[in-house]
């Protein structure tokens, strides 16, 4: 069996599990960071169809009991290798609600990461045309910030087209990667490949982690654990490790299309999600999206059959993307379920959203007999290890020393892009778990 030592393991490089990696590192941690997947950012595949059935949970055909699908990667940089790079910030909710103030970590990470939308050349002709037509039908749309400048194209900026959903092959589209990267430099020590099966408690206290790492067995010690797993992996390392509580509930942002077809071209060739539009007080988010070409006919086909004839059209339609505020339900299990109905209350805002995205695709010269909506998918598992139920606003779990930091601590559902408020939290985190203590004089090196 493997040994390995460090002052805090990080379980996960996504968003959360890097940017706490990354930071602790700066303080002067000893940080040791596992990840189940690989560095797929130079495989050939990567940023292909083939990729996103290679790298992600049971190659994209993850779906709870009630059908909704759930893409979950599982590679360096999680979720941000399969994102449409958007940013938004933490709503005013988290503050007012939970007494979780992150405007300092977020401006700090707008900054850092240069969150702006992208240049009015880029944005798309349809998908503008789209958003006028959202505003003269009464939803006003603006530009969406991004994680994402072409000027940061290191490989092939010539082909940048900010059109990467299923991995940013340019480099143009932030990926917590990169802040892998930089923990690395600074002196993290990375293991992929890694299947963490349980965090190691003694009398209370969080110890460490056992597991596999390339199927050979390995114990890691520490005393500081973050779990940054994502919605649904953290929940059940939690669970392995005694906190039966955890997964109990679960948010969403749950998703939709609905698409109708114009005379003249789409917005399928252009980016996704350059204009949107929020309604907190409604409960929903729209914003200009279509499906990928290869997507885009298996998810029409799941609606209806019949929709899928619509695939030689798919250069000519127009789509409207709603993302729900859904409340608390269902949960993951440690049987491996996951369940996820939506309440009365959800299907009520999802029908008001609906009826939005009609006005709006009329307006833009959609044909109304042309329309139809997409089946419901889970784009941001979150909610399952909720701040106030299951952490406190640090993000402590009831075992001393034990955390966790992704979407699974969201208190509600955000209906918003999730990566910046992760980022921010992560941040927090780090900055209560501090910098490196100062041994005393006698056993300093220089002493």
């Amino acid at each position: 069996m493997t040994l390995l030592e460090s002052d805090v393991v990080v379980v996960g490089s996504g968003p959360g599990g890097a940017t706490v990696a990354r930071e602790l590192v700066r303080s002067g941690r000893r940080v040791l960071l596992l990840e189940r997947g690989i560095d797929e950012r130079r495989r050939f595949y990567y940023g292909t169809y083939l990729g996103a059935l290679l790298y992600t949970d049971r190659a994209s055909l993850l779906f709870t009991e009630e059908g909704l699908n759930v893409i979950r990667p599982l590679m360096l940089g999680g979720a941000t290798s399969m994102y449409c790079g958007c940013a938004a910030p933490p709503p005013a909710w988290m503050k007012a609600r939970y007494g979780i103030d992150l405007d300092l970590q977020t401006a700090e990470a707008e900054s850092e990461l240069r969150v702006a939308p992208l240049p009015p050349e880029m944005r798309g002709t349809a998908s503008t045309r789209l958003a006028e037509a959202a505003g003269e039908a009464g939803y006003a749309f603006f530009p969406q910030p991004k994680f994402m400048s072409p000027a940061r194209a290191h490989r092939f900026p010539e082909a940048c087209g900010a059109r990467c959903m299923l991995g940013c092959r340019c480099g143009a589209k932030w990926n917590a990667a990169e802040w892998v990267d930089e923990a690395v430099a600074g002196g993290a020590e990375l293991r992929t490949r890694a299947h963490v099966e349980r965090v190691a408690i003694e009398g209370g206290q969080a110890v460490g982690v056992e597991g596999h790492v390339a199927g050979a067995p390995f114990r890691a010690r520490a005393k500081t654990v973050v779990v940054a797993a994502g919605g649904i992996g953290t929940p059940r390392l939690l669970q392995a490790s005694g906190l039966r509580d955890a997964g109990e509930g679960l948010t969403m942002d749950a998703t939709l299309m609905v698409y109708g077809f114009v005379k003249g071209d789409g917005i399928g060739r252009e980016p996704p999600m350059t204009w949107s539009h929020e309604d907190p007080d409604a409960g929903y988010m729209l914003s200009t999206l279509v499906d990928p070409w290869l997507l885009y006919p298996i998810m029409a086909a799941l609606e209806k059959p019949w929709h899928a004839l619509t695939w030689p059209r798919w250069g000519n339609v127009l789509g409207v993307m709603i993302k729900l505020k859904d409340e608390v339900s269902g949960g993951v299990f440690p049987d491996g379920r996951i369940r996820k109905p939506l309440t009365p209350r959800d299907r009520e805002r999802l029908a008001v959203a609906e009826q939005a995205c009609r006005k709006i695709l009329v307006r833009a010269g959609a044909e109304p007999s042309s329309m139809f909506s997409t089946p419901l998918r889970g784009t941001h598992p979150s909610g399952t290890v909720r701040i106030g139920t299951h952490v406190d606003r640090d993000l402590a779990t009831p075992v001393r020393g034990l955390y966790a930091c992704d979407a699974s601590v969201f208190p509600e559902a955000l209906d918003r892009p999730t990566v910046l408020t992760i980022v921010a939290l992560a941040k927090r985190l780090a900055r209560h778990l501090g910098p490196a203590p100062v041994p005393p004089a006698g056993d300093r090196p220089d002493s």
